[in-house]
């Protein structure tokens, strides 16, 4: 029997009707560090976490390559924060990486869900939501629009369709196919539901997520926070959204669905977001103009930076998901010779940098002040984020050295990750990058602020 009529049969018993839709206001929720890493060693996690940064750019830069059913293609997380929120009747609360690459957002789902290659995190700190517990908990129908915000290619001839056409029934009963979406290192599975979302203040009916059974090297659900349909800002009807990030463990997520004015928040900088006419609007564009370091300029074509409206391809993306920030193999060379001709106080560590694939990296052992030269980007509008070192350098040691590395990487076959270079963005800022940032989505003005503070 397929497998997609095994999990009908088997989630078909699970569910019950669910209740009409709502709105929501304001909400201010938690936001934890969550560590998927499975290594000890300080230079092994500095090889983790570069390696996966590559990966998820590579998906990130190809989403039409993307072998996957589903509307928005997951990817691997480098580095994750989370957050947690309660759905159902009565409420089960479930831990999601915040993801602003991605819309989709699902759980694990149902006793039975089971997590294939994820030993690093250990299964009993995995919650999976039941459906049989909650009164509210309704599979999609086929028939329903929002069963074509999870198949891109859901048409009017498509197979679930037709068959809700030769039934001749004004009610459709067959359901919407499931979702197996597939990733550079992993992938899930599941059907899509409706259920209600209990924010801190209020019940949000109807809202859609998946419920996956199985899944693959993602121990954590994810919360969509892309520009699709299916994100959460689109289905709660933000105006703007919020997050700052702690260099440690935890931070603010503010979601505002009630802000209608143009009005800046104080103290913050703002770039406009940018359409990308090819790949959709899936994620969020800004102008990154130009990269000084050390207050000097660096020399970078400009085609490098600017987004091509013709083929999609460059441009800059803001990607919680990711941990280093990557930059395409001429942006990335021309950002680190700069920092290597600067600086003048530090050996060179190229063991470490052949180890972990990130350059350069220099020997700080004994150093009680360590001096880098500074880091700017300038954005269209004006807007300058002028980073702190502990943004852009990392920080790793053993018991007989102290080594800072750029955290930032670009295309390279590092463990066998390799990016295709030839289209999506030429820039993903990650979150080791906006750590004690305090950034904002501004969804009605389409604009990104941001400004420095302690989280």
């Amino acid at each position: 029997m397929p497998f997609s009529k095994l999990l009908f049969i088997f989630l078909l018993l699970l569910f019950s009707p669910s209740t009409p839709s709502s709105s929501s206001s304001n909400s201010s929720i938690p936001i934890s560090l969550l560590n998927t890493n499975p290594h000890s060693h300080p230079f092994q996690k500095l090889t983790y976490l570069a390696s996966n940064s590559i990966a998820r750019a590579h998906h990130l830069k190809n989403p039409e390559n993307a072998p996957t059913s589903a509307a928005t293609p997951l990817y691997p997380y480098s580095g994750a924060y989370s957050i947690s929120f309660s759905f159902g009747t009565p409420p089960q609360t479930m831990a999601m990486i915040m993801d602003t690459g991605s819309s989709f957002s699902w759980f694990p789902c149902t006793r039975r869900y089971t997590c294939k290659n994820c030993s690093f995190f250990s299964e009993n700190n995995i919650s999976s939501f039941i459906p049989k517990q909650s009164s509210s908990a309704k599979i999609l129908g086929c028939k329903n629009p929002k069963c074509g915000w999870v198949h891109r290619s859901f048409e009017p001839d498509s197979s679930c369709s037709r068959e809700c056409q030769v039934a001749n029934q004004t009610s459709c009963t067959q359901i919407c196919p499931p979702y197996m979406i597939l990733y550079g290192q992993g992938s899930t599975a599941g059907v899509a539901m409706s259920e209600i979302l209990n924010l801190p203040n209020e019940k949000i009916h109807d809202f859609l997520v998946g419920c996956s059974i199985f899944s693959s090297n993602l121990p954590a659900g994810v919360a969509g926070f892309g520009r699709g349909n299916t994100s959460l800002p689109s289905q709660l009807g933000l105006k703007r959204f919020s997050y700052c990030l702690d260099t440690t463990k935890s931070g603010s997520l503010y979601m505002d669905a009630l802000f209608d004015s143009g009005e800046k928040t104080a103290k913050f900088s703002y770039t406009p977001f940018l359409k990308n006419p090819v790949f959709g609007p899936e994620y969020y564009y800004v102008g990154l103009r130009k990269i000084t370091v050390g207050g000097k300029k660096v020399e970078i074509p400009y085609e490098n930076l600017c987004l091509d409206k013709t083929s999609g391809g460059g441009g800059t993306i803001v990607d919680s998901g990711s941990t280093f920030t990557y930059m395409n193999r001429a942006v990335f060379t021309a950002v680190a010779d700069e920092f290597t001709v600067q600086v003048k106080n530090y050996e060179r560590e190229v063991n470490v940098e052949s180890r972990t694939g990130l350059r350069p990296c220099f020997d700080v052992t004994g150093e009680k002040v360590i001096k880098m030269p500074g880091l700017k980007f300038h954005f269209k509008g004006g807007a300058e984020m002028e980073l702190p070192l502990e943004n852009y350098f990392f920080a790793a040691s053993d018991d007989r050295k102290l080594v800072v590395c750029l955290a930032m990487v670009t295309d390279n076959t590092l463990l066998g990750s390799e990016v295709n270079g030839g289209g999506g963005p030429s820039v993903i800022l990650g979150n080791f990058l906006m750590q004690n940032f305090h950034v904002e989505f501004d969804l009605r003005n389409e604009r990104f602020g941001f400004r420095q503070r302690p989280c």
